[in-house]
């Protein structure tokens, strides 16, 4: 199945056909909207001329954060989110020698060393590390045993996260979902 993560074709087919930019759309889900995320590995692509782990750990740092912040910006703290996106990238081609599928794939793993080995990446919490393991499992057929126990409540079938994102009527049931639940918080 293709994915649908930013309503642009271009970087749904990045994210689609590359496990290292599903990725760092993953590593840029955080204070922008998903589909602002999620087209941020798109932008790099286009103007690295490919996205390439080894080119993308080893890049000039300074160069690099000025091509993120390049408007328009890969996000909206450029500088900030380079360096990360810099360092899950030397994380996969010093670990996993460049293959980011070797995160679910080395060992034939359970869907708790998935989230182990998510979680050892820089950027990648508790949180974020389970709603990647709930794209892979709902969205990429990687369904290692116990994933959904190990995505947590993100392993379900309520629309939580961009794991459940597939069209703009999911993309805005998750919204929803996130808004209900800060006006929640606020309550409570």
């Amino acid at each position: 199945m293709a994915l649908w993560m930013t309503g642009d074709d271009t970087a749904d087919r990045l994210l689609d056909s590359d496990p290292f930019a599903l990725l760092l759309g993953m590593l840029l889900d955080q204070q922008v909207a998903m589909e602002t995320a999620f087209a941020g590995p798109a932008k790099i692509a286009d103007r690295m001329g490919g996205l390439d782990v080894h080119r993308v750990a080893s890049a000039d740092p300074e160069e690099f954060a000025a091509l993120c912040a390049t408007p328009p910006a890969v996000h909206r703290y450029p500088g900030s989110m380079a360096g990360r996106i810099q360092a899950v990238a030397r994380a996969v081609a010093e670990e996993y020698d460049g293959d980011v599928t070797r995160l679910w794939t080395d060992g034939d793993p359970d869907g708790a060393t998935v989230l182990k080995r998510l979680k050892a990446l820089p950027g990648f919490g508790d949180q974020k590390a389970r709603i990647f393991l709930a794209l892979l499992g709902k969205q990429r057929g990687v369904q290692p045993a116990g994933w959904r126990e190990a995505a947590g409540t993100y392993g379900d079938d309520r629309f939580r996260s961009i794991a459940d994102v597939t069209d703009q009527d999911s993309l805005l049931r998750v919204r929803a979902t996130k808004q209900a639940a800060k006006a929640a918080a606020k309550k409570g």
